[in-house]
């Protein structure tokens, strides 16, 4: 039997080690919000709270650079690859766990092995594909190699292996197909997966800087952390400016976490990850 005298100590210390890395989180966080409002006077100021709290850091973002377009590039890249990618991958995943053919463990672990190979080792050949196809300097070259993401398969292939059988059997004596059964069973039983999957892909693509500066020299087609890095390049001594487009950045992707916690964590295990 465990003693208790012993629990005590051992859970302050996981306390402890858990508050420490809560801040190293969150300081830096609280630390560029308080920069955002801070006059250029005030930038190097130790204090956490501005003296002088103001807005027009946030409104020369908005109106001295084109970062409302910046926005609308980000949005439309990454919900056009959210949504294409959830459509293949599902249906990726179903063929995978349910359709028998020759090959098929085969392309699952060709598919898995790319989920152990990072962007910067294959950007090189990447990028000469991209460029051989005509999609350089275009939304297509920002969405298209985006689109496909090995957990996404591999994610949904468990889930739909855990997915009982019997429901699609009695589907095909009814006289449906696989595709009948994918769209009318198959995904409304995906919705928790599947709205995990949505936020993850999102949250990547929201974030998505190596690809982007790669395959965008047009400034018009930059996403937000490219333009960021811009605004490090041309205002490398107002980090007031930096700081206000970095905090903009920031809040949807706080924002989306801090609502759909709760769904994520759920519907990771929904999705047997055991």
């Amino acid at each position: 039997m465990t003693d208790a005298r012993s629990v005590r100590p051992m859970g302050a210390i996981l306390f402890l080690c858990s508050a420490m890395l809560a801040l190293m989180a969150i300081v830096p966080l609280l630390w560029m919000v308080s920069i955002a409002f801070k006059g250029p006077d005030e930038v190097f100021s130790t204090a956490l709270v501005p003296a002088r709290p103001t807005l027009e850091n946030f409104l020369y973002v908005f109106t001295e650079v084109d970062f409302f377009r910046f926005l609308l590039n980000t949005l439309a890249v990454a919900g056009t690859v959210t949504l294409v990618a959830l459509l293949f991958h599902s249906m990726a995943g179903y063929a995978l766990a349910r359709l028998r053919f020759p090959g098929r463990e085969v392309i699952f672990l060709g598919m898995f092995s790319t989920f152990l190979i990072s962007l910067p080792v294959i950007i090189v050949p990447l990028f000469i594909l991209v460029r051989q196809l005509g999609l350089v300097n275009s939304y297509a070259g920002l969405i298209i190699p985006a689109i496909f993401n090995a957990f996404g398969i591999f994610l949904l292939r468990q889930f739909y292996l855990n997915v009982p059988r019997e429901l699609e059997e009695a589907a095909f004596i009814d006289g449906a197909g696989h595709w009948r059964v994918y769209w009318s069973i198959v995904l409304p039983l995906s919705r928790p997966i599947l709205s995990a999957l949505a936020i993850f892909f999102f949250l990547a693509n929201w974030n998505a800087f190596l690809w982007p500066l790669t395959i965008t020299s047009d400034p018009r087609l930059w996403v937000v952390q490219v333009a960021v890095a811009g605004f490090q390049a041309q205002y490398s001594a107002s980090w007031n400016y930096i700081m206000a487009a970095s905090t903009i950045v920031a809040l949807p992707t706080l924002l989306l976490f801090a609502v759909f916690q709760r769904q994520i964590v759920e519907s990771i295990k929904t999705g047997g990850l055991k």
